[in-house]
């Protein structure tokens, strides 16, 4: 320990965290506001939870607070931080937004929900801006258990249940695994702040057990990506949860987790680049290919996404293994990319969802064009970008992650990158066909009367083929978090 980490705290240190510390009081608020609430009037409820993730993300847009490293280097707020910041209070919001009628036609809505929601924001808040192994594990931690809670959230369900019970107990195997890693490398550095373990890492002795502490790393954040062959969680949990649950963990969560791996890898290790990006190619091979092949074989929409995701995060991971600004900037536009058309991809189940219908197979989707021409057009838009179909903004994102790898030395992986997002297109495309080309199956479903749902998908969708015409500025963006590595 140095001894400027005993320093007593100042004013000082306060205002870079001016969102975390406006977040997590709206929380509190939340939790004492809800007790004096009755069950018909939670619409109060939801309306703060989203106001206050509007004020937040006003903060984090118009700077209020200011950059810098607080709390003695323990929590850094730089221009990556806040763009991160920036998308995962906007998927939260979402989530919010999405999941209000959903929950209440199914009497699922709950005080907690949106105070859980909140708390896990505050979580990937933190875990953003992390700047010691210790920040990295209390970000982690307060995301993982109330996402734990959520999922189980629709305690009647045995298969939110179940569910619940694989992620606590896997997810509980990973942060060991990440725990056990950050204890090696402490062990080999003598310290936790992220900045001072870069700097000793070319004076060590202790360079086995280095190596060994960033492979367990490595493994915890993994788990957290959803990478193969640290998957086995996704499916269950994305098909048991209720849908705006299975939003939230499929979109905002997964952009922490990049920030989580470019602060250990890059920030921390960063000098082992040549040892572990191998590693994380190898992750990458392992999760494009298990990832598509395991997706084509599902008929259940959720579970279809979830190994998606494991192909998406494939992709993501490209880009980290490319390394350096291109690298990054590429991951970071990915997974920004990622989050706007997951939560696109989970509204649109929860907007043709009723009570008692769940949206869930693909069959349900039968010759939508017929009976609704307007949705199947929207879900059109996110299929199209999943698959990376240009001028779609997930052609970008793709092409951009490619470029990073060839230029990083991974051509080998970029090829393969190209062939599995060939065989991606095939599960994307099957959902776009039976919309089409398949007659309707069982009565049409009532109108959803649900309005702000449809402006806010319709507008989530269609900024998909938005962007794709406009995506460089995003890019400018990304590359402007890490100008400092070129």
């Amino acid at each position: 320990m140095t001894t400027s980490s005993l320093l007593p705290l100042t004013a000082a240190d306060l205002p870079p965290l001016a969102p975390e510390l406006v977040l997590i009081g709206s929380a509190f608020a939340l939790m004492i506001l809800d007790l004096f609430i009755s069950k018909e009037k939670k619409i109060w409820t939801h309306l703060f939870s989203v106001a206050a993730l509007a004020v937040v993300l006003f903060m984090l847009a118009t700077g209020v607070g200011g950059q810098g490293e607080v709390f003695h280097g323990m929590f850094i707020r730089d221009t990556a931080a806040d763009v991160m910041k920036t998308v995962v209070v906007l998927c939260s919001g979402l989530t919010l937004i999405y999941g209000w009628s959903y929950l209440r036609e199914r009497d699922l809505y709950q005080g907690e929900i949106p105070v859980l929601i909140l708390f896990a924001t505050a979580g990937m808040m933190i875990l953003v801006s992390a700047g010691s192994l210790l920040m990295v594990y209390l970000g982690l931690e307060l995301l993982a258990l109330c996402s734990y809670a959520l999922v189980a959230s629709n305690r009647d369900n045995k298969l939110a249940t179940e569910a619940a019970m694989k992620y606590i107990v896997l997810g509980s195997l990973a942060s060991g695994l990440l725990l056990y890693g950050m204890s090696l490398i402490y062990g080999a550095t003598g310290s936790l702040h992220l900045d001072v373990i870069h700097d000793s890492i070319a004076h060590t002795e202790e360079r086995v057990l280095l190596l060994t502490g960033v492979v367990f790393m490595i493994a915890g954040v993994a788990f957290k990506l959803g990478a193969a062959p640290f998957h086995m969680w996704l499916p269950d949990v994305y098909q048991g949860a209720p849908a705006p649950v299975a939003l939230f963990i499929s979109s905002a969560p997964k952009l922490a987790a990049f920030a989580m791996a470019y602060r250990l890898l890059e920030v921390g290790v960063g000098p082992l680049s040549p040892e572990w990006k191998y590693l994380v190619g190898g992750l990458a091979a392992l999760s494009l290919v298990i990832g598509n092949l395991m997706a084509i074989a599902q008929s259940n929409l959720k579970r279809m996404l979830a190994y998606s995701t494991v192909s998406h995060i494939g992709f993501l991971l490209l880009g980290i293994a490319g390394g350096g600004e291109r690298g990054y900037s590429a991951a970071l536009f990915y997974a920004l990319s990622y989050a706007i058309m997951s939560t696109a991809g989970f509204g649109a189940i929860i907007a043709l969802s009723r009570n008692g219908f769940e949206a869930e197979k693909i069959e349900d989707f039968k010759g939508l064009n017929a009976r609704n021409p307007w949705m199947a057009g929207l879900v059109l838009c996110i299929m199209a970008s999943m698959a990376g179909i240009p001028p779609f903004l997930g052609f970008w994102t793709k092409l951009a992650v490619l470029g990073a790898a060839v230029d990083g030395g991974m051509l080998e992986l970029a090829i393969l990158g190209v062939l599995c997002a060939v065989v991606g297109c095939f599960y994307y495309l099957r959902v776009i066909k039976v919309m089409y080309f398949d007659e309707p199956v069982g009565e049409p479903l009532p109108a959803h009367n649900d309005r702000v749902l449809g402006v806010v998908l319709g507008v989530n969708a269609l900024a998909l083929l938005a962007l794709g015409f406009a995506w460089n500025p995003i890019m400018v963006w990304c590359q402007q978090a890490f100008a400092h590595l070129a």
